[in-house]
């Protein structure tokens, strides 16, 4: 089993962390994000550390301990930090723009795709001759970042035999032979 709840998180200087009816809400200089605290969670928070507690080792205490300590810690690193995914797109004429919070994709259908964002979230799109567009995004919000990322790679799923489509920078697509001749 993981530990994960028992690790302390330090809080950067410019980051605070408060609690009021079982909300989280912590305050840096990116944003600010808020976080209910269920199931009896509880944390401390002393000497810029802080630590989580459970009422009782059940094993949805426990689940639940690990879940709300890596969820304040991303709130606390979003906020002081943020966060950035890169999306590749691979394959022939796959293009992608923006314009302001407006993601437009080319992805080999026959219509174009446009794609309007939070206003969490920053895009930038980069084009170089001879290599595939990749796309940027960064927010402080770990949470919705995974989800707009998400939602473009779901346009187009890399496949396994010619590895087109969308994918994260770093992915590795499994690869499966074709048609055995």
């Amino acid at each position: 089993m993981s530990r994960i709840g028992k690790a302390i998180i330090e809080v950067p200087a410019g980051v605070t962390v408060s609690e009021k009816e079982g909300v989280v809400t912590v305050k840096g200089p990116k944003g600010e994000l808020s976080q209910e605290l269920t199931g009896g969670i509880s944390f401390a928070q002393e000497d810029g550390v802080l630590t989580f507690t459970r009422p009782s080792d059940s094993k949805e205490h426990k689940a639940l301990h690990g879940l709300y300590r890596a969820l304040i810690n991303n709130m606390i690193v979003g906020t002081s930090t943020g966060f950035t995914k890169q999306l590749e797109l691979v394959g022939v004429g796959y293009r992608a723009s923006h314009n302001g919070q407006r993601l437009e994709l080319a992805l080999g259908f026959s219509h174009g795709i446009i794609l309007e964002l939070p206003k969490e979230v920053t895009i930038d799109t980069l084009t170089e001759k001879g290599k595939n567009p990749i796309i940027t995004l960064s927010s402080y919000d770990n949470q919705l970042l995974g989800m707009v990322a998400a939602k473009i790679r779901s346009f187009r799923k890399p496949e396994p035999y010619k590895g087109k489509g969308v994918k994260f920078v770093g992915e590795i697509i499994r690869r499966k032979a074709g048609k055995s001749a």
